[in-house]
């Protein structure tokens, strides 16, 4: 087992990755805080990891009284009226304040849970247990927490740090394909903004990973981590540096609130909206065409879509685009490649016809 720390002075927190985790009550346990938790998770996830996790929550004599909630499964799920029902089973089961939600799923799962604990009288205690790529890259590390709204994604939720993450790698084998490339779009991320070693990596290691290689995955997930973390104990509340953590996520967002959400993965909209961002950046002048075409060939590498789905026009681009949570006083804000590899800056001063030449070059229009 690695242990990752979010270094958030007393409210720091570890990651665990590892094989068979689950199977290790005792540390999830001692990151429940009270005598009595709720898990959260979606009708897929339920059928391999519901019964393991409550296994492990009962286990060692704990005490522990566990009550559980199954959501559907789904990104068109992520509604406020779909995330109710946790709050509904706690209120039934006469939960108090000193419970503790998990979240047991990929990312859908755990902005939900993180969500409804931060709502959840006022406050309580949460864990994530995160079974997707995405998640266990990305989204469940750091505290940002909500759910979708039809007019933009994510635009309702708090931030809410949880307990402790613990990663199963094991989870990865059950995983669909296309969810496994989904999620690696954010460790391409990590290497683009700000990790040219593990961009390297990479490079040289994408069919290791594709391949499922476990000494690979824990490689890349703990990179990915402490990327993750050492960003978010600068920038807890993406007032600055942890911005950058959305490269492609403004056109990515926008892919997913026009194609409707779940027609999408949202990993595979943020790869065709990185693609999309290094354009923008290369005809900016800010980086080379070399260093496109790298980024373009290791997202096609990952089996993942370089280009928006058809029907995209710049004009819903824009649309999106202007509700997204990083517009400043009515600016449109982007993340966007800089200089040599491993390089990003968050910007409101771009030429606007660069990015309508961007758009145009990626829309079909039809």
């Amino acid at each position: 087992m690695e242990t990752v720390e979010v270094n958030l002075g007393t409210r720091t927190y570890p990651i665990y990755i590892g094989a068979g985790l689950l199977q290790k009550g005792a540390l999830l346990r001692q990151h429940i805080a009270g005598s009595s938790a709720l898990v959260v998770t979606n009708d897929t996830v339920a059928k391999e990891y519901l019964e393991p996790t409550l296994a492990a929550l009962h286990g060692g004599d704990s005490g522990i009284r566990v009550e559980h909630v199954v959501l559907p499964d789904g990104e068109q799920y992520k509604s406020i009226e779909v995330l109710q029902r946790v709050w509904d089973k706690a209120l039934q089961s006469r939960l108090d304040r000193n419970t503790t939600f998990v979240a047991l799923g990929g990312g859908v799962i755990g902005d939900m849970t993180g969500f409804a604990a931060a709502a959840y009288q006022r406050g309580v205690a949460f864990v994530q247990i995160p079974t997707t790529v995405m998640a266990q890259v990305d989204s469940s590390v750091g505290g940002k927490t909500g759910v979708n709204h039809p007019l933009g994604k994510n635009m309702i939720g708090a931030f809410h740090q949880p307990q402790c993450v613990l990663i199963d790698t094991k989870a990865l084998d059950t995983l669909p394909a296309r969810e496994l490339a989904s999620g690696i779009s954010e460790i391409i991320k990590y290497g683009l903004i700000r990790d040219a070693e593990l961009f390297e990596w990479l490079e040289a290691n994408m069919p290791r990973l594709l391949a499922r290689d476990p000494q690979a995955w824990t490689h890349a997930i703990r990179r990915s981590c402490e990327n993750k973390a050492e960003v978010v104990a600068a920038d807890e509340r993406e007032g600055g540096v942890r911005a950058t953590l959305n490269l492609g996520h403004t056109f990515g967002h926008a892919i997913e609130a026009a194609a409707g959400y779940g027609a999408w993965l949202h990993g595979e909209a943020v790869a065709a909206g990185t693609v999309m961002a290094a354009d923008l950046s290369r005809r900016l002048g800010w980086i080379d065409a070399a260093l496109e075409g790298r980024t373009t060939a290791l997202i096609a590498a990952a089996g993942l879509p370089t280009r928006p789905p058809k029907g995209m026009t710049p004009e819903v681009f824009m649309g999106f685009m202007g509700v997204d949570k990083k517009v400043v006083d009515g600016t449109l804000r982007l993340i966007l490649l800089k200089g040599p590899l491993g390089g990003c800056v968050i910007t409101s001063e771009f030429d606007a016809a660069e990015l309508r030449a961007t758009l145009e070059e990626f829309c079909d229009g039809a």
